[in-house]
């Protein structure tokens, strides 16, 4: 199986911390150059010293931050312009705040609307014409099992995952006559900070003790425990590699066999 990623570059969203940085990691032991973008610069620093170097790798970082989407399309387009062909393109992002559906602001569904399909669209076309040179591009989108079935109190993540998840399907088959691939790695409960936000959220509406909450979580998932960030990872380096040439266009759940369905 060639899994070997050497002589490739990998642009990694969010990667200073949980999925993102787990997933720059383990691109990065599979030989590929990472560039990593978060918007703290102190921490994108901190993140790219646990980079793997071993093969002759050169690793980077971009500062930009998600809530100015102009402003991320010209300092994508200028670091590509500068640093050359993105192979492998990373969308991953923060999801929107937990809440009902029926208690959402406008607001809340635009600022999640541009953070994760406006961004996610900017990145493609920035990358998509190196890609289509180069015969080879993986788009990964890091979305959430709510794409098969909503999850109760995420309205608007339920709302904007679906329409990122629909997004992918149509960019997969436009791009594939290039070589390129798209696919969506759908994280179940994975021990972050953003489950533990939504874990005290839930605490501080219900009363229960964070432990309460965390075990009724964990007996909902037939392995029986949350998932670690480098779980998540391995299926996005796989997703990455020339070994999955022929993958596209799939929503790939990683939950533990959490969601009921198939």
């Amino acid at each position: 199986m060639n899994l070997d990623l050497t002589g490739k570059t990998a642009l990694v969203c969010g990667s200073t911390q949980g999925i993102g940085k787990a997933s720059a990691i383990e691109l990065a032991l599979l030989g590929a150059n990472v560039v990593l973008v978060a918007r703290n610069e102190e921490s994108l620093k901190a993140a790219l010293k646990d980079l793997d170097v071993s093969k002759g790798q050169k690793h980077n970082f971009l500062c930009a931050d998600f809530q100015q989407p102009n402003q991320l399309k010209e300092k994508v387009e200028s670091f590509i312009a500068a640093n050359g062909v993105v192979h492998i393109l990373l969308n991953n992002t923060g999801g929107p705040p937990s809440g009902l559906i029926q208690n959402a602001k406008v607001e809340e569904f635009l600022q999640a609307f541009n953070n994760h399909l406006v961004c996610n669209h900017i990145l493609v076309q920035a990358v998509l014409d190196g890609m289509k040179k180069e015969k080879y591009g993986r788009v990964i989108n890091i979305i959430s099992t709510s794409v098969k079935i909503p999850l109760k109190n995420l309205g608007v993540s339920n709302t904007i995952r679906a329409a990122v998840a629909n997004w992918s399907k149509t960019l997969a088959n436009e791009v594939a006559s290039f070589g390129i691939t798209v696919n969506n790695v759908l994280p179940g409960a994975t021990f972050t900070g953003r489950l533990q936000s939504i874990i005290e959220n839930k605490s501080n509406n219900t009363g229960e003790s964070l432990n309460e909450i965390k075990n009724e979580m964990e007996k909902e998932i037939p392995l029986g425990r949350f998932a670690d960030s480098s779980e998540i990872a391995n299926a996005v380096a796989f997703l990455a590699s020339p070994a999955a040439s022929y993958i596209t266009g799939i929503n790939v759940p990683v939950d533990g066999g959490r969601t009921g369905s198939l």
